[in-house]
Formats: C-alpha cells, structure tokens, sequence
C-alpha cells in the first residue's frame, strides 16, 4: 500500500505518512479551524528538527508530501519562500527547541475543548473514564497574551517541561497535546475533545455531578496510560479506512 512505500527523495517517509493521516481525521470529524492550526513532529533525537504543515493549507489537502521539514535552531526560518504560518512558528517551534520530550505537538481550536478553557474554572473533573485520562496530565494556562508568536510561544513552551504533562488547556485560545508521536498525540487529542464534551454537557443538565476520588481517578489514568496498542490501533484503523476510499494522503 501507498503508507509504506517511500517516495523518493523525501525523508521521514513513513512518519509524514502517519502525520497526514491525522491532519485528515482531524479535519473529517471538525476538530480544525479553517486553516489556523497546527501539528507538529519532530524527527531527530533532540527535537530540533519537525515536521509540520503549510502555511495557510487546508487539513483536507495535507499530504506526506507537502509538510514543510522545520530547523527549531535556524533564525532565517520565516525568511523561506516557503515559510511557516508565524503563530505556528512561535508555538511549535518554541516547544522544539525547549521541550525535547514533545516529539509530537497538536493545537487545535476543537469546539468543546475551547469551551472548557473559556470557562473561569478550566479544571476538568474526573466525571468518567475519559475525563480520568487526563487526572493530573494537563496544565492550564490561564495567561493568554495574544497570538503566538515567538514571546508567547517560549511562555507556553516553559509550561510543557514537566513529561508527566501531556495536555494544556490554553485559556482564552484552545488546547494543545503532546505525545511520542502521531498515534499517541492523536488520540489523546480525540479523547481529550470527548471528554470535553462530556463535561460540558454534564454542566449543561444542571445536575450535581458524580465525581470520582483521587485514588480511581489516578488509578484509572495510569491504567490508561500503560494500556497496550490503543493508540496505534486507533491511527492504523484510520489509514485503512483512508486507503479504501482512494485518499491521497500518502502522496
């Protein structure tokens, strides 16, 4: 199949494979923003080095091709005929360069997400499993500044130092996931969305909620974190259902 075969001439062949198949499956369930967000990969050992999408290019459109290949360290990035969106630069470019752990960055402006970081209190309550995925696994920042160029996006990145941090809620914007790369980022981008929205329309009923104790929900998060072959499963069914529609997001 097209997902792994090499193309010729282009490095990282088989992560900006995987990579596209994300920025479709994103776009397919209207997780995106028009053409204003971004993911990210980093394809060397000190994370300097990333993959990330056009400037100003639809998810729809994304190829394994057409993702741009990314110094963190070079000052003459934005001068390229080929240049970056500058917010994305900021953002993902600063977390490269200082938090080598992030080997995958996704930042979305997804409905439900944003909600929740609209709220006063960003804080999601472990209410269900899926919310429990992220107990004591995200940060919130709640000192938007403004589009993130490089000030913002150095702020930001300082906050994403801690690995056990795998999610922040960026207050006033959206939320962005890490993970070891687009499986894992991925779907935890998914679940993230999903328990969002089970929070919020908990919120909605009026009702008290039903929240569990520190001890299951860590039990449950660790549980979630140690479980086998969820994330690579859920990116390869993705690319099989993809590959029988005929996608060129393998091209």
């Amino acid at each position: 199949m097209s997902v792994t075969r090499p193309k010729a001439n282009i490095d990282h062949w088989q992560e900006r494979v995987d990579l596209a198949a994300t920025f479709r499956w994103t776009e397919r369930l209207n997780m995106h923003e028009g053409v204003a967000n971004h993911f990210s990969l980093a394809v060397n050992d000190d994370g300097s080095r990333f993959l990330m999408n056009a400037n100003q290019m639809h998810f729809s459109r994304i190829t394994a091709s057409n993702l741009l290949l990314l110094d963190a360290n070079d000052p003459a990035t934005l001068d390229r005929p080929d240049a970056p969106d500058p917010t994305a630069w900021g953002l993902h470019g600063s977390i490269h360069r200082h938090c080598p752990h992030a080997r995958c960055v996704m930042h979305v402006h997804s409905i439900h997400a944003t909600v929740l970081a609209s709220l006063a209190d960003s804080t999601l309550p472990p209410i269900d499993q899926n919310t429990a995925t992220f107990y004591g696994r995200y940060v919130i920042d709640d000192a938007y500044g403004g589009l993130a160029f490089e000030e913002e996006g150095t702020r930001c990145a300082k906050m994403l130092c801690d690995p056990k941090i795998r999610v922040m809620i960026m207050g006033n914007h959206g939320v962005l996931v890490i993970g070891r790369d687009p499986a894992d980022a991925f779907n935890r981008l998914y679940y993230f969305e999903r328990a969002a929205e089970t929070y919020i329309r908990a919120l909605q009923t009026g009702r008290p909620l039903r929240v569990l104790s520190h001890e299951i929900a860590e039990k449950t998060a660790q549980e979630l974190d140690d479980y086998p072959g969820q994330a690579e499963a859920h990116l390869r069914e993705i690319k099989a259902i993809l590959d029988a529609e005929g996608s060129a997001y393998a091209s």
